[in-house]
């Protein structure tokens, strides 16, 4: 039996037992160009880390377009919009194409107001004029933000007037909310108030045909159904100031219903687009027709469904590792292309170094590198017989 009885300590020659050999401090050259490249390289994979773990942790989000099915649904219009005109001489209505009259199922609320705002109210409607009309240019480039981060469309929210003028109000605000039937119908203001028939309605107009008529407006609100993220409402913001009294404006709109199931929310809403004509009315002339606002919408028989769906766990966890090992290898392969060009360089420009580092590296002694690279070799005990170490 042997005993150990060297300079080291029983727990240091513990440490020496190791199962993957480790390359003598003697032959490793530690250079600037290794340590360079070690740094740099570890700070792309955590920035390729943290990009592939931003891009598993977002969704992608999936138009899906289907028939729209769901006839019994109710369609709710939201109204508020101002007419330069006072609300004793002008009259909304709204039909559908099943003649039914719909103020069964809501109410439009009539304010009299003044047309001109204040500097305050201007500032507000132009800003969101502003930003509305900015979000309809720019959708196809910033369509995910709205989406994704919950930014909707902004409303005209005008605040109240401090200061009254000392005069009669000059213009009617119409606003409340409308539950319709899912069918297509015809929004529309104009001169007189409205007399509902068994089949139809009609305007009482030729009483106002003496009084000047300016069907100039501005459209604080517009939307089908409840707000939701994403959508824009094109006709939110909108402004259209006339000089003639005989002016028809005329909205058609294509209402398309839409189902929103994201991470902010999920809810059954609308969303439409527009086109709009404007033009004079002249009998002599050949242009006919009443004078007025007119929104006629109809529905689209396709539906949108907006959801979101996320990568595979599987192909998120391969697509990662095979960055990080990509990197490894490209950064490895480029530092002995840069070790190789300054080895050559070094050769050609300072030889006298390279040769005293083979020197240094040569000058190692043979029995040093037996005892490091075999860590089961021990002293022996000078006091065992010699006969006993042989067996």
């Amino acid at each position: 039996m042997l005993r150990y009885r060297g300079k080291k300590k029983v727990l240091d020659k513990v440490k020496e037992f190791d199962a993957f050999s480790k390359v003598p401090d003697e032959y490793v050259d530690s250079t600037p160009v290794g340590g360079t490249f070690s740094v740099i390289t570890f700070f792309i994979i955590m920035w390729l880390v943290y990009s592939e773990v931003s891009y598993f942790l977002d969704s992608n989000l999936v138009f899906k377009f289907m028939p729209d099915t769901d006839m019994d649904e109710k369609l709710r219009i939201n109204i508020d919009i101002t007419i330069a005109m006072p609300c004793s001489n002008i009259g909304a209505d709204i039909l559908d194409s099943t003649s039914q009259s719909v103020f069964g199922f809501g109410e439009l609320q009539e304010e009299d107001t003044w047309w001109e705002l204040t500097q305050e109210q201007q500032d507000a409607f132009d800003a969101v004029k502003y930003l509305n009309s900015y979000l309809r240019e720019e959708y196809h480039s910033i369509w995910q933000l709205l989406w994704k981060k919950g930014h909707g469309s902004v409303r005209a929210t005008i605040p109240p007037r401090k200061n009254k003028p000392n005069r009669r109000p000059d213009a009617c605000r119409l606003h409340g909310v409308l539950t319709l039937n899912k069918v297509a119908g015809n929004f529309h203001i104009t001169a007189g108030k409205s007399l509902h028939l068994p089949r139809g309605h009609i305007h009482l107009n030729m009483l106002f045909d003496d009084t000047p008529q300016n069907f100039s407006h501005r459209i604080h609100r517009l939307s089908f159904g409840s707000p939701a993220n994403g959508i824009i409402y094109p006709l939110e913001g909108d402004e259209k100031i006339t000089s003639d009294e005989n002016m028809l404006y005329q909205y058609f709109i294509e209402v398309v219903p839409t189902d929103v199931d994201t991470t902010f929310e999920s809810i059954k809403t609308f969303q439409y687009s527009v086109k709009e004509l404007q033009r004079p009315i002249s009998h002599s002339k050949g242009s006919h027709g009443v004078p007025g606002v007119f929104f006629k919408y109809d529905m689209a028989a396709l539906k949108i469904q907006v959801y979101q769906e996320r990568e595979n766990l599987l192909q998120f966890m391969l697509r990662l590792f095979s960055i990080i090992g990509g990197i490894y290898v490209i950064i490895s392969f480029i530092n002995s292309v840069v070790l190789i060009v300054r080895t050559g360089l070094l050769s050609q420009t300072d030889p006298e170094s390279m040769r005293n580092s083979k020197k240094a590296l040569n000058a190692r002694p043979a029995h040093a590198s037996s005892l490091e690279t075999n860590p089961l070799l021990v002293t022996p005990d000078l006091n065992v017989p010699l006969d006993l170490i042989k067996q």
